[in-house]
């Protein structure tokens, strides 16, 4: 079976750092999806800016007419914080021994260890970590490497293979975009546009976000 893809994140507002990797590695790995899973309550960071509800909406707008890419709301609907670990026991009870990628960018895998049972997670998924090209491994905490060490394969054809426990690292554009700038540049009364969809952009300004 063709692998589904995990994409998390607030999404505050969603972007083309998110969306250029996710539709780079849909098409590269030959995955069946890549679902877009909105944080409802990050446990490791302040609360979005924007509302779920004004998240989601610029989610689905970014997301409209490109196939293979879709919104999973799952975090959103469940009570409490959105630990990865419970998304992907949710998603794994769903669809059974469908192959599951979890998407991670390079930081996000070097502080993995802090992750509310974060050693579940290769049980649960595949880790793909997207990376630049040419960009090597840096010296990583004890029990990553070794996780690292046992779970790492060099062939995509290993997420096909199983549901869970491989560890690829896969090279992306990796597009140096910020939510964080995003939203500064707003308050100050600049324009975003070019580094989010067209459409994102339009809604902010109609629904007056980020001011």
């Amino acid at each position: 079976m063709r692998p589904i893809g995990i994409l998390g994140g607030t999404f505050d507002p969603v972007h083309f750092g998110h969306l250029r990797p996710a539709l780079e590695l849909l098409e590269t790995l030959g995955l069946a999806e890549v679902r877009l899973i909105p944080c409802g309550q990050p446990p490791h960071r302040s609360p979005p800016r924007a509302a779920a509800a004004a998240r989601l909406a610029m989610l689905e707008l970014a997301l409209a007419g490109q196939p293979g890419l879709r919104v999973d709301t799952r975090e959103l609907e469940r009570p409490g914080p959105s630990y990865m670990v419970d998304t992907l026991a949710s998603l794994r009870e769903e669809l059974g021994t469908t192959p599951l990628c979890l998407l991670l960018g390079t930081d996000a895998l070097l502080g993995l260890a802090g992750w509310h049972r974060w050693q579940e997670l290769v049980q649960l998924a595949h880790l793909v970590v997207m990376h630049r090209p040419g960009w090597e491994l840096s010296a990583a905490p004890a029990p990553l490497a070794q996780l690292l060490e046992a779970q790492r394969v060099q062939d995509p054809a290993a997420l096909t293979a199983q549901p869970a426990g491989a560890i690829l690292f896969q090279p992306v554009t990796q597009l140096e975009i910020s939510a964080t700038a995003i939203r500064a540049m707003i308050a100050a009364g600049h324009s975003p546009r070019y580094l989010l969809p067209e459409a994102v952009w339009e809604w902010i300004r109609a629904n007056d976000l980020y001011t």
